[in-house]
Formats: structure tokens, C-alpha cells, sequence
């Protein structure tokens, strides 16, 4: 009994040092054979995946299988999730690809994989320090219209950064995208169509797959065939690009060179692949673990992450965060631990190992066709539509985000959109919904006179429930609303001011209920507050204290107020 007193003491605090400890530590056997099956599978998906989204990031396709194999450990020992499948995504990806690419570093030299290196870590040590300080709301800053505007562009992007492989064609790197489909209808003429017709025939067959053999391993089989294709008949020596020799072995230790510069110069990048990497993981673990029955903390979920893009700096990888199609097929093959995502690793490293001499051969068409189709689901115009029946400065930020990551790229779109974004918010905020009141007998309640024009009101009475917080931006609009009121309608004596839907107010906005205490009653009209909240008459109350003012602070409805003006 002693030992498991001592055991069970020691459990919460190994769990909060080592978060793996809470299922290792009740690891069934009979859980193996699930997780290896999930395990096995998602291994087969994310080889060709790695190599093509590292290609996609302006790297040596090595580098994805670098960031595929530790990296999964260290989130397996760190993460809140159980199923999440962590490694290189496209959005992160394209992210690298932009955001290095700016500068004046050449893509896929030396100097661009070691700026990805050090991306990656600024990525894990904000992720780390974001999550030990419990943080994890943070990434909930983007709102929807941005980051479904910012997808869709993006995919859009990474599609047209992959048709120089699928087409065999020459496209200037660093193209924005309107660039991109200028050259590619200038070059037509160019297509190389034994590439053309393996990436084309990619793209059908991966396609075809996903619509009628989803639990299909296709892209292995795809991108098998389309090797086993170009070795055989030679294609490789008739211009086919293939992705040439492969280091074999394990990933040397590398360590990401610190210049002071250069890290500032990397750190905006970084934090915008941590929020939307983040994003992206927190939205399928939670999807996942809701059907599961369980939770995942955010914070932890931050420190698995980070822990992960910290091993992959020092492993010759490359930012990853957790995806979206992994995820779900790991959740669909039966993953029952994050013990799947360990043996995904230990299989990527065999690969390493063994199957690299497999790899020259495979042309760089197929690969493309593999990122294709796995972003082709991201291009949701359907939102854009829905936005617009819905709320229509939602569906403005939506396509202002979509057109200005086309334009300006990646960076900028993200930008442009959060900053749109909060504009909308503060004009929404600067004027709030406000509702003239009427009494209504049926529901025994002073209710919209829009809502509900039989609604009866009373002579020399204008009667307005205020239904936002009022701080300094909004309190000038309810100031002239009122001072137009009192200046517009003849023979009034009383304005009631309903709080019930304020939650707080700032000092701007207690002093400009001052403010029209002092301008109305010089025009003949009484102020009264009826309704508000107990932390807002405490406000009142305190600045009734300190001034000539004298806002009554106990709580009052409508109807007392009405009392009190008609005996």
C-alpha cells in the first residue's frame, strides 16, 4: 500500500514534467495492435508527403523526412493529443517558401536551409514559451474570415507554385501568383510531356483514389508506380526531373547558426507560422478528441509543438506542426495512443536507413500531383457565399485576405486580413446595437419598438437599451444618438437608459454620461439608468464619489424608473 501511496503522489508531478507519463504509464498491450496498424499507415502517407511539402518549402526533399522522424517522438512525450499526427504540412510549407525566398537568399542553398533551420527553432522556443506561460488563447487571434480567406488563397498558391513540376516547365522562382500564371501561359509551348503525363496521370489516379478507395494508401502506391515508370523506361534520361541521390542514414546533429540579425529578421515569420501551424493542429485535435470523449489542453498541445520544431532544428528539419489529412486517417486507422505517431517515426528512420537508393528515381511530376491534390480540398469558395448570405464585412475580410495573399503574397496577405479584420471589429464596436422600448403586454417586458411596433410608450418618455460594453470608442456615438433625440423630439422631459446589456464601461464612457447629464438637463430632460449590473453601478458609484455627478447606483428596473418619473 505504501508503494502505491508513493506511486500515486509521484504521478501528478511526473505527469506535469513529462505529460507522456499519463498514457505510457497505463499502456495496454492490447492497445499495440491499433496503434501499430494507425502507426504503419500513416508512415506509408507521409513519406511521399514529406519529401514532396519539403520540396514545396524550397528544400531538399530529405529535409522533410529529417523533420518526420524525432520530431514526432518529442511530441508523443510533450502533446495533449492522441491521435494528432505531427510532421511538414503544405500551409506551413508554402509559408517557409515565401518567407525565406523574400530575401536575397538563393532556394535551396546552404544559407536557405539554414534560415529554415533557425525558423524552426524561433517557432519551437515561441510555441514553448507561449505554453509554459499558459497562452495557448492566443491562437485564437486569426478570426474565421481570415483564415478561410488565407487557405483558400494559399492553396490556390501552392497549386500554381507545383505546375512548373507537374508541367516540366521553367518557372522564375519567387513568382507571386498572377506572375506565375502570366509565365505559365507564355511557356506553354514548353510543356515536357513525358513529366506532364506522369504528373497528370498522378493527379487522376490520387483523385480517383480519394473518392472511391479513401483508406487507400494512394500515394505511396502513385508515387511507386511513377518511380518504378521512369526508372524503367528511362525517363529520367529523356528530362524527366527526378529527385536525384538521398543521403542515407540518420539525420547528423545539427545546430542552426544564431546571427542577432538575422533572428530578427526571422522572428515575424516565425510567430506567423506558429499561429497558423497552431491553429491548424488545436482545430483537428480538438474535432478528433470530441469524438473521442476527451479534451486536450492548448498550453500542453503549444509545448508538444514546440518541442517538436526544437528537435527538428537540431535534426536538419524544417517547421511542422500537426495536419489535417494525417490526423484523420490516423484517428480513422484506430490509433488508440500517441504511441501511433512513435512508430510512424521509427518507420520513416527505417526508410532513411534502407529505401533511400528507392528515391533517386522519383520523378519531382508525382510529388507535385501529391501536394495537389491534398490542398485542392482547401479551396473552399462555398465560404466565401456563406459569408456573404451570413454577414456581409465578414465575406469583405474573406476576400479582401484571398485577394491580397494572391497579390502580395503569403505575409502580406495574413496582414492586410487581421488588420481589416480588427477594423471591422472597432466599426461594429464604435456603433452599437441600441433599441427604442416599448412595453409589451403579452410578454410583460419593455421590449424593441422594431421588433415589435404595437408596443406601447409613453408621452414625454424615450425609453433606449444599450446592448455592447461602452468604452471610449462607442461612447460618442451614444452621446449624439441621445443629444439628436433630446434636440428632435418635442415635449420630452425623460430619456431611460436601459444598462441590462452592459456589461462594463470604461472612464471614457462614465464621462461622457456626465457629459449628457449636464447637456440634457440644460435642454429640460432628466437622465435616469435603470438596469445596470452589479460591476457597473460599483464604477458609477466610485465616480459618483469623486464628482459633482450624482449617478444613482442602486439597481433599478424600466419599470421602477417609470414609477418614479409618473408619481
Amino acid at each position: 500500500m505504501a508503494r502505491e501511496d508513493e506511486a500515486g503522489d509521484r504521478g501528478p508531478w511526473i505527469e506535469r514534467a513529462l505529460p507522456a507519463w499519463s498514457w505510457l504509464s497505463r499502456y495496454r498491450a492490447s492497445d499495440l495492435p491499433a496503434d501499430l496498424i494507425a502507426g504503419v499507415t500513416v508512415a506509408v502517407m507521409l513519406v511521399p508527403q514529406a519529401m514532396a511539402y519539403a520540396m514545396l518549402a524550397g528544400l531538399p526533399p530529405v529535409v522533410g523526412l529529417y523533420a518526420s522522424t524525432l520530431p514526432l517522438i518529442a511530441y508523443a512525450l510533450f502533446g495533449s493529443s492522441r491521435q494528432l499526427a505531427v510532421g511538414p504540412v503544405a500551409m506551413v510549407s508554402l509559408l517557409v517558401l515565401s518567407g525565406l525566398s523574400a530575401g536575397s537568399t538563393e532556394t535551396g542553398g546552404e544559407a536557405f536551409v539554414q534560415d529554415a533551420l533557425l525558423l524552426a527553432l524561433l517557432a519551437g522556443v515561441i510555441q514553448i514559451g507561449l505554453g509554459l506561460l499558459r497562452l495557448g488563447a492566443l491562437v485564437h487571434l486569426l478570426a474565421h474570415p481570415v483564415v478561410s480567406g488565407f487557405t483558400t488563397a494559399a492553396a490556390l498558391i501552392i497549386g500554381l507554385s507545383q505546375m512548373k513540376h507537374l508541367l516540366g516547365v521553367e518557372i522564375e522562382s519567387g513568382s507571386e501568383a498572377y506572375e506565375v500564371v502570366i509565365q505559365l501561359a507564355q511557356r506553354l509551348g514548353e510543356i515536357h510531356w513525358p513529366a506532364a503525363i506522369i504528373g497528370l496521370a498522378a493527379v487522376a489516379a490520387l483523385a480517383l483514389a480519394r473518392r472511391f478507395a479513401p483508406k487507400l494508401p494512394a500515394a505511396l502506391i502513385v508515387v511507386g508506380l511513377a518511380t518504378a515508370a521512369t526508372y524503367f523506361l528511362g525517363l529520367h534520361e529523356d528530362g524527366v526531373a527526378v529527385v536525384g541521390r538521398v543521403p542515407a542514414g540518420l539525420p547528423g546533429f545539427t545546430f542552426p547558426e544564431l546571427h542577432v540579425q538575422r533572428i530578427a529578421d526571422l522572428t515575424p515569420l516565425a510567430a506567423l507560422i506558429v499561429l497558423i501551424g497552431v491553429m491548424e493542429s488545436i482545430a483537428v485535435a480538438k474535432t478528433i478528441a470530441s469524438k473521442e470523449g476527451y479534451r486536450i489542453s492548448p498550453d500542453r498541445e503549444l509545448v508538444g509543438l514546440g518541442a517538436a520544431n526544437a528537435v527538428a532544428a537540431f535534426l536538419g528539419g524544417y517547421p511542422v506542426t500537426g495536419g489535417f489529412s494525417r490526423s484523420a486517417v490516423n484517428h480513422r486507422a484506430g490509433a488508440v495512443t500517441p504511441m501511433a505517431g512513435v512508430i510512424t517515426a521509427g518507420l520513416v528512420t527505417l526508410a532513411l536507413l534502407l529505401l533511400t537508393p528507392l528515391f533517386r528515381p522519383m520523378p519531382k511530376a508525382a510529388l507535385a500531383a501529391v501536394i495537389l491534390v491534398a490542398v485542392a480540398s482547401l479551396v473552399d469558395f462555398g465560404e466565401l457565399a456563406r459569408l456573404w448570405r451570413l454577414k456581409r464585412p465578414d465575406a469583405a475580410v474573406w476576400l479582401t485576405t484571398f485577394v491580397a495573399a494572391l497579390g502580395l503574397g503569403s505575409e502580406k496577405g495574413i496582414a492586410v486580413g487581421v488588420g481589416l479584420s480588427l477594423v471591422v471589429f472597432v466599426w461594429r464596436s464604435a456603433r452599437p446595437h441600441m433599441a427604442e422600448l416599448g412595453y409589451v403586454e403579452d410578454h410583460d417586458a419593455y421590449l424593441n419598438l422594431e421588433r415589435f411596433p404595437s408596443a406601447q410608450t409613453h408621452d414625454g418618455v424615450y425609453i433606449l437599451r444599450v446592448d455592447a460594453s461602452m468604452y471610449f470608442a462607442n461612447a460618442a456615438h451614444l452621446e449624439d444618438h441621445l443629444r439628436s433625440v433630446a434636440a428632435e423630439r418635442e415635449g420630452l422631459e425623460h430619456i431611460v437608459l436601459d444598462l441590462a446589456g452592459v456589461n462594463d464601461m470604461d472612464s471614457s464612457a462614465v464621462h461622457s454620461l456626465e457629459e449628457l447629464l449636464d447637456d440634457l438637463s440644460e435642454a429640460g430632460v432628466a437622465l435616469h439608468l435603470a438596469g445596470a449590473k452589479g460591476p457597473v453601478r460599483d464604477l458609477l458609484e466610485r465616480a459618483s464619489g469623486q464628482s459633482s455627478h450624482n449617478l444613482r447606483t442602486e439597481y433599478r428596473t424600466v419599470d421602477d424608473v417609470l414609477g418614479e418619473i409618473t408619481e
